[in-house]
């Protein structure tokens, strides 16, 4: 029982130890949304992501900026968890690729 508690500590403090923060309003910078698929997936972002995980960070849901697109489109397709998945009606294929190329620019901060 007592390696079971440590091992749970552990993994704990490991999983928060490796969120990545990545924040426009912290930092001050701002993604370049010059191209409209950038456009695009932001407004999607903010739309369908945000509220569980804010500027690509942990919030309700785990950092997402720093897996690779084809991840994060598999995991709103799909579903993970608690997270919803987002049908074919909701986020187009295009759609869901320019979130991944928006969360790729959101991660160069």
């Amino acid at each position: 029982m007592k390696k079971q508690y440590f091992l749970m500590l552990g993994l704990t403090i490991a999983m928060y130890s490796c969120a990545v923060r990545k924040s426009e309003p912290i930092s001050g910078q701002v993604v370049d949304a010059s191209d409209p698929r950038v456009k695009n997936g932001q407004r999607l972002y903010h739309a369908y992501c945000y509220k569980c995980h804010p500027s690509g960070e942990t919030g309700l849901g785990p950092a997402v900026t720093s897996k690779p697109g084809f991840l994060t489109r598999f995991q709103a397709r799909h579903g993970m968890g608690v997270m919803p998945a987002f049908s074919k009606d909701q986020l187009s294929r295009k759609d869901l690729k320019d979130i991944a190329l928006y969360l790729k620019k959101l991660n160069k901060l």
